[in-house]
């Protein structure tokens, strides 16, 4: 399971205490249905990559291809990803990825992130998207939607993400 590190720092932003929690990812799996399966049951995000792919994002490179999210243990990370790996999801994208080399992913189980994140799984999805999108430029190839949902919302939380995992 990725690694949580918090340096919980603790900044005032407008009066309010902010802490910044520093997310690194633990040892990437290969995209393999038995990898996939011991995550049925499990919710929180996931990240599919590529193994030697770099895509050119506008501001910097990154084998990053999708980032996708369960909300429920019915619709878990592992029928998620056995979705992607069979191509049910209907992702073109990931498919004739998956067609050219070897895929890779890693997750966050939500339950890591319960005592500091206080909005559902897909305002965690938003922002880090949205965190993607200033990294690099544009949306992870693969996706196709956007996250501005989470800018309705008043963070108590900034994560530091270390997006070079995937570089």
């Amino acid at each position: 399971m990725p690694t949580l590190h918090g340096t919980y720092d603790l900044i005032m932003t407008n009066g309010l205490d902010k802490k910044i929690v520093t997310i690194y990812f633990d040892s990437p799996m290969s995209f393999e249905a038995k990898n996939i399966k011991p995550l049925n049951g499990i919710t929180g995000l996931y990240f599919i990559f590529s193994s030697t792919i770099q895509v050119q994002y506008p501001f910097d490179k990154s084998k990053l291809l999708y980032i996708g999210m369960s909300e429920r243990r019915t619709n878990s990370i592992g029928s998620r990803l056995i979705g992607h790996f069979e191509g049910k999801s209907r992702n073109v994208g990931l498919v004739n990825y998956r067609k050219v080399e070897p895929l890779w992913f890693t997750y966050i189980n939500i339950e890591i992130l319960r005592n500091i994140w206080d909005f559902r799984i897909e305002d965690l999805e938003s922002y880090f998207i949205l965190n993607f999108v200033e990294h690099y430029g544009v949306y992870p190839i693969c996706n196709n939607k956007t996250g501005f949902e989470i800018l309705n919302n008043t963070l108590t939380t900034d994560f530091k993400i270390d997006w070079s995992y995937f570089k």
